[in-house]
């Protein structure tokens, strides 16, 4: 009997500071997929890693072994003893298609109607299926998942208005001062959040727009498309005298901003705040920056005030949104009870013809 199963970490019940610690770079997929299979004994599977989540999806004999696994799975790549069973949640069956189709729709992020979910299910069932980590099940699944989501997309208003992180990260800016006209705003990173984010801001009326880039020709590239300027990231530390609100957005897997860093360029400022956004995970600013005088820290967790009410904002497109999610879901079980059907009666047939 083959098992549908899956889980995780996500911002609904683990903080950053775990999510951090077990949070995937694409090009560790390679490594940690296979570990993943091993650890939790699973003949299929899909690891997800964004600033929200990590998460796998796979198939399994043995559902009840998956939940240990998992927790032996975090363990190695930590390397540290945590109650990570205390932060993760477990699915199987119907809950975990479920998840899935309203997680690539959109519905299960903290920013509800987001579209970047989107394109990182993909990626991550992409690295997989490259490896050659799926098979029928989880092809099927997550197939059948991406065509749910574009129909939702399609026929709903989910996606309308403020749904991303850089949006919402932009709107607390704005809130922070009132409005952005006149204000000058430099962005750490030039991905495609950083990006989202420097569109965005150029649409509030800042007075100036920095990006740095460690790579600075992708900075520059940006910049061309934007009124902005694009600075060497040798640059950045100088600049912070002059700017109201950094936003970093960046893979580094170590701090980019510490204490230490900031302090040449806070005594510069005459006693002026300075605001800091970061959205990365792992986080790209030192915690302890926030203890220092006129600075002012926020992270992606701090943004759920501000996707609390966008959620409110889109209760009623969440109703019409699982109602065009549920022929896709009854789509997906039909054809998985058809398959159990047929491996059952291959497997019996082989009994009879051995015995």
């Amino acid at each position: 009997m083959q098992f549908l199963v899956g889980g995780g970490l996500n911002f609904e019940r683990s903080p950053l500071e775990l999510r951090e610690r077990v949070a995937f770079r694409r090009e560790e997929l390679a490594k940690a997929l296979p570990l993943l299979l091993q650890e939790l004994s699973l003949e299929e599977g899909v690891l997800l890693s964004t600033c929200n989540r990590v998460e796998y999806f796979g198939i399994a004999q043995d559902a009840g072994r998956c939940q240990a696994g998992w927790i032996r799975f975090l363990e190695r790549y930590d390397g540290c003893q945590v109650d990570w069973e205390s932060y993760s949640q477990f699915r199987q069956g119907r809950a975990c298609v479920d998840h899935l189709f309203e997680l690539v729709s959109g519905l299960r992020s903290m920013v509800i109607g987001e579209t970047e979910i989107f394109g990182q299910v993909k990626e991550a069932y992409e690295a997989a299926h490259r490896l050659g980590l799926t098979g029928a099940w989880l092809n099927r699944l997550f197939q059948t998942s991406f065509a749910a989501a574009k129909a939702v997309r399609s026929k709903t208003f989910i996606t309308r208005g403020n749904v991303s992180v850089s949006s919402v990260a932009v709107e607390l800016s704005e809130r922070l001062f009132g409005n952005l006209s006149g204000r000058s705003v430099m962005v750490l990173g030039a991905g495609e959040t950083s990006e989202k984010t420097a569109r965005a801001l150029e649409g509030r009326g800042v007075s100036l727009l920095l990006v740095a880039n460690r790579t600075h020709g992708r900075a520059c590239e940006l910049m061309r498309e934007l009124r902005g300027e694009a600075i060497p990231w040798s640059e950045v530390l100088n600049r912070i005298a002059v700017v109201d609100i950094v936003i970093s957005s960046t893979s580094a897997p170590h701090y980019v901003l510490t204490r230490e860093k900031l302090l040449p360029g806070l005594a510069k400022r005459n006693g002026n705040p300075l605001f800091l956004i970061d959205l990365a995970v792992p986080r790209d600013i030192d915690p302890s920056v926030h203890a220092l005088e006129g600075v002012y820290l926020y992270n992606i967790d701090d943004l759920q005030t501000i996707a609390r009410q966008n959620l409110e904002d889109r209760a009623a497109e969440i109703a019409r949104c699982r109602r065009l999610l549920e022929p896709y879901v009854e789509q997906f079980a039909h054809w998985a009870a058809q398959r159990q059907r047929v491996l059952r009666d291959s497997d019996l047939m082989g009994r009879f013809r051995t015995a």
